[in-house]
């Protein structure tokens, strides 16, 4: 199980990067991330263009989703070696759940709602970015929909074993 965490902390860091990445010249680049109000608004004050907004909302979903999808898939059943559906279900629901409370927690909560990394310039009266309703629905489908992505992955990966 010591494998199954650090390989959560594997997503965590892919998570991490792809933020600071989208962030390394100033919180717009990461505003695809942000409530529409947010990205409108940045648009409107010419901060970025709504094409820039969904060219960098494609790029990150892309990086995101290969590390979901295939590392750690991957991680789970070529290197740790699982071979059924429920070796592979639990190892994937428990990384894909730490990945999301590290998100939730630490970049929603945290970096996003208590530093300054993330205000956008003009936009300080649309705060908090991730609202109390917000923050509890991503929860919510977090704890949802990666168990049920867990399972899918699972399946598929025993089938073509």
């Amino acid at each position: 199980m010591a494998a199954v965490l650090i390989e959560g902390v594997v997503l965590c860091f892919i998570l991490l990067l792809v933020c600071v990445v989208n962030i390394r010249n100033g919180p717009v680049g990461g505003v695809h991330y942000y409530e529409a109000p947010v990205k409108e608004r940045a648009a409107a004050l010419g901060l970025i263009t709504e094409e820039q907004i969904r060219r960098n909302r494609r790029i990150s979903g892309t990086v995101l989703a290969a590390g979901l999808v295939i590392l750690a898939p991957w991680m789970v059943f070529a290197v740790n070696g699982a071979r059924s559906f429920r070796e592979g279900f639990i190892q994937l629901t428990v990384m894909f759940l730490e990945c999301g409370i590290f998100d939730r927690v630490f970049i929603d909560w945290y970096w996003v709602g208590h530093t300054k990394a993330w205000i956008i310039p003009g936009t300080e009266d649309l705060m908090p970015y991730i609202s109390r309703r917000s923050w509890i629905r991503k929860i919510v489908l977090t704890v949802i929909l990666y168990p049920v992505l867990a399972a899918l992955l699972s399946w598929l990966c025993t089938k073509t074993m």
